[in-house]
């Protein structure tokens, strides 16, 4: 707990620092502690972005960034902001902030942590953006935006991961300075997003505020529209934000087609930034071919197309039982799992037509625009992967719609206090999750707590790995763990290979004297393929 304190001390003004200069090119996205930091993360996001192409994010790239932004937070006095909050508003914030970071300081138990926000860092650190690498490890394609923004603090400022918390901390600091009390309740169920530097805590964040940013009026809407796209970038299941963005911009707001620059070029980015690594504009379809020589093998997008398709029904059914599904069946057997999803499937379709009966009594012209949006990202979802964890955020929009006037102050607190005694405590004997709710499958996770987590947060450590070679690839493989979050680089996991070697084919360095030239895949040799075998009987033996 105390590092991550530290960790926050640091870093949050050296973004107030990047967001005050910012605002000196892009005005004020919104005013106070909370909108410098929010555009100094979006500031150092990008430019860490378009950076990463060329060398690794490590720490010649990150201090940098923290003395200009420490040079800018000094030099413009930016910590008299922090005097000009009242003695309660302050008291309020230092509660939230206990409890975020005591939240933080707890195991990672989201397994992505393992197998792709961990590897996606160290790639980024020690090589910076692959071209191609998604050939070693489908997953590695996504680069999230949001793990370049962690990756480049992660060498000195945030060495544990813990980005998110901080981040929480923010959504604190805006909340008290807007005075918008019903955020304080989404506060207690995001501290589980807040272990690990999963971009799901982040986009729902930035959507509520753009939202509440939206509904107060705000008039800056070229910032608003490119911070939206911002948020897509990062996620683009959250591609609702910058349409309803864009409609109350030019619909709304009257706004002149100049505020789409700004939000395009974010944009331009993000597919340029996808094509790199995946080999197509927006990770994970195959849609936009520009006829990439590092693209994918197709028989292993479709193989992972078939995986998110089992994972749509919580991997239940085998892929060929779904493709037998009649239309109802599709519908029923989702609505219909085992478990605790399929509550969850159920509350969304519910959410959503309540939602609409909602629109029509109101007749609002915002709502309307918002409605549209939520269906649009709705139908999406729903056509290619209806996981639970891609239309989360949908609840916390429509929560906020609904009683957006109900909870004052006092209500908000009330709820923030009780909701985030039951996640600490669900945090620290995770066996009631276990007993009480078995269908939660990431309750069987959790660790509970440890005294050393007021020095430091809890981080697993596992060395433990085989090297192989095939063609001109020399790679690793955790031993008996499906995940390479601790092997050292090139890791391949144990799946991806099973894959691969499947489909005829292993991926191949570009240049075998230098990893930085990227990856292609090409056809396994008669004498490729038998070695491959013998690896995989080497890796099914190692995990007996």
């Amino acid at each position: 707990m105390v590092l991550i304190l530290i960790s926050t001390v640091f870093i949050i003004p050296i973004l107030m620092g990047i967001g005050n200069l910012m605002e000196k090119v892009f005005k004020s996205l919104l005013p106070g502690i909370s909108g410098k930091i929010l555009l100094g993360i979006m500031g150092v996001s990008l430019s860490w972005t378009i950076i990463s192409f060329f060398i690794p994010l490590n720490i010649y790239v990150e201090v940098p960034v923290i003395l200009l932004g420490l040079f800018y937070f000094f030099k413009n006095k930016l910590y008299h902001n922090f005097y000009e909050i009242s003695k309660k508003d302050t008291f309020l914030i230092a509660i939230i902030s206990v409890v975020t970071i005591g939240a933080g300081s707890y195991y990672p138990y989201i397994l992505d942590h393992f197998g792709y926000y961990v590897p996606t860092i160290k790639w980024l650190t020690e090589y910076g953006l692959i071209k191609g690498i998604s050939n070693l490890d489908i997953i590695l394609g996504q680069m999230s935006i949001w793990h370049i923004f962690q990756a480049g603090f992660s060498n000195f400022s945030d060495p544990f991961l813990r980005i998110n918390t901080i981040l929480l901390i923010v959504y604190g600091i805006y909340i008290v300075e807007r005075k918008n009390w019903i955020h304080l309740c989404f506060i207690p169920v995001l501290l589980l997003f807040s272990q690990s530097p999963s971009p799901d805590l982040p986009v729902i964040i930035f959507s509520l505020i753009i939202l509440n940013e939206l509904i107060v009026e705000n008039k800056n809407t070229s910032l608003l529209l490119a911070f939206s796209v911002f948020v897509f970038a990062i996620k683009p299941t959250m591609i609702w934000l910058p349409i309803v963005t864009f409609l109350y911009s030019f619909f709304i707001s009257k706004s002149n087609s100049k505020n789409l620059l700004f939000g395009t070029f974010i944009l331009v980015l993000f597919f340029i930034k996808n094509s790199w690594t995946f080999g197509y504009p927006v990770y994970p379809v195959s849609i936009g071919d520009l006829g990439l020589h590092w693209k994918p093998n197709p028989e292993v997008l479709k193989v992972s197309s078939q995986y998110a398709i089992q994972k749509t029904y919580d991997m239940q059914y085998s892929y060929e039982e779904i493709q037998k599904f009649s239309d109802i069946d599709y519908i029923k057997n989702w609505l219909f799992l085992q478990g605790i999803k399929s509550k969850i499937n159920i509350i969304f379709i519910i959410s959503l037509l309540t939602f609409l009966i909602f629109t029509w009594v109101k007749k609002r012209k915002f709502i309307s625009f918002l409605c549209v949006s939520l269906f649009i990202k709705s139908i999406l979802v729903l056509i290619f992967s209806a996981q639970y964890r891609f239309f989360i955020d949908i609840f916390f929009v429509i929560f906020l719609i609904f009683f957006y006037e109900y909870f004052d102050k006092k209500k908000s607190i009330t709820v923030f206090a009780g909701v985030s005694v039951l996640v600490i405590s669900l945090l620290s004997f995770p066996s009631l999750l276990q007993q009480y709710l078995p269908s939660f499958k990431l309750g069987g996770f959790m660790t509970g707590f440890e005294k050393e987590q007021f020095y430091k947060p809890s981080t697993y450590e596992y060395q433990s790995f085989n090297t192989f070679r095939i063609g001109n690839l020399k790679f690793n493989v955790s031993k008996n763990y499906p995940y390479n979050f601790d092997t050292p680089l090139p890791a391949v996991s144990a799946c991806f290979i099973f894959d691969d070697v499947k489909a005829g084919i292993f991926p191949q360095l570009v240049d075998k004297n230098d990893i930085q030239k990227g990856f292609i895949w090409k056809k396994l040799t008669s004498d490729e393929k038998k070695e491959a075998e013998n690896i995989i009987n080497n890796i099914k033996n190692t995990n007996k």
